[in-house]
């Protein structure tokens, strides 16, 4: 019977003890533990960045108490925002939604313009959905 040598997933080195053994020590799974905890760390990282711009590039574009704004969405884009990335939605028609990257969102027109909102709450966000009705 001929035994099948194991290797090390970090290192490479032969494995020796049990059968069940992925590491040839503490050290190497470890390293390789800490190593896969970077990588995704980094893409969250990445993720975490962009949403935290893109809510800055809202609130720039969103003045101080003022309710809503409606901007042309080249500007966001000329910002810098990134419209793939969010962290919620609001319901404001069958085939629109507000879209937030935290607590300030935007509802996109047909248009080539958005409408900039700061989320106060999910009755406001009814109360500014019947408003913004015929849109």
């Amino acid at each position: 019977m001929e035994v099948q040598r194991r290797h090390c997933l970090y290192c490479g080195s032969v494995i020796h003890g049990r059968s069940d053994k992925k590491f040839c020590n503490d050290n190497c799974r470890s390293s390789h533990n800490n190593q896969n905890k970077e990588e995704d760390g980094n893409q969250v990282k990445t993720i975490n960045f962009i949403l935290r711009s893109n809510r800055k590039i809202l609130m720039l574009v969103l003045k101080d108490g003022v309710e809503t704004v409606k901007v042309p969405k080249e500007r966001l884009s000329q910002l810098g925002f990134n419209f793939k990335y969010h962290t919620h939605h609001f319901p404001h028609s069958p085939s629109k939604n507000f879209w937030f990257c935290f607590d300030y969102g935007f509802l996109d027109f047909w248009d080539g313009w958005v409408l900039v909102v700061r989320d106060m709450g999910e009755s406001y966000l009814q109360n500014l959905n019947s408003k913004v009705k015929g849109l």
